[in-house]
């Protein structure tokens, strides 16, 4: 009996043509919610990172060009132009005294000197009080010679110490002497007064010897 219907489906199964296809459909199914998850919250301490060491910028010096002034131009009426020195020195001693001197080439020279010397004047203490005595003070002496535009030459020499300053030179102007006769005082002639002469009496008239 098994047999038979085994046969029976078999034989169905191969009367349905090939081109037959069975159609199924797709189930159905809800989309399932699942609830969000829940993760604990992590908390980290704040990194400390050390403060980062930068070396010095090292920057190159700048280089500057030369300026490039021009030439001066002198007048060419300028007849002071072309004098040069032609000679100069400069002397300077432990014991504080100096001497220097120059010569130009239009002949102009001069030369001075300064020593230290012992004299009497004022001196003031750490108050402020003033007060007399020696004190240590420069003299100073030179000399110089020029021509003037209109070729007058001149020399002048000078000295200066405790008793001042002290030039001496042709050109310069000499105080004038003022001659006049003192006055005289005017002689009185005169008698003198004659004391009067008294004589002594007694009180009866007769004079007293």
């Amino acid at each position: 009996m098994k047999l038979f219907f085994v046969a029976a489906f078999l034989a169905v199964a191969a009367a349905v043509p090939s081109s037959y296809k069975p159609e199924y459909k797709a189930p159905s199914s809800p989309a399932p919610n699942y609830p969000a998850p829940k993760y604990p919250t992590t908390s980290y301490p704040a990194p400390a990172y050390p403060a980062p060491a930068y070396p010095a910028p090292a920057y190159p010096a700048p280089a500057y060009p030369a300026p490039a002034y021009p030439a001066p131009a002198y007048n060419k009426d300028n007849k002071y132009a072309d004098i040069t020195i032609t000679s100069q020195s400069d002397e300077r001693n432990l014991d504080g005294s100096t001497q220097w001197s120059y010569a130009q080439s239009d002949y102009t020279t001069r030369e001075e000197s300064q020593v230290q010397k012992k004299m009497q004047g004022v001196t003031y203490d750490s108050y402020g009080k003033e007060s007399y005595g020696e004190v240590l003070g420069n003299t100073n002496k030179g000399s110089s010679y020029w021509v003037s535009p209109e070729g007058q030459k001149f020399t002048l020499t000078w000295a200066a110490d405790e008793a001042g300053f002290q030039p001496k030179g042709d050109h310069l102007p000499v105080a004038p002497v003022h001659e006049y006769e003192l006055p005289v005082a005017p002689v009185h002639e005169y008698e003198l007064p004659v004391a009067p002469v008294h004589i002594p009496f007694n009180g009866k008239g007769y004079k007293i010897y």
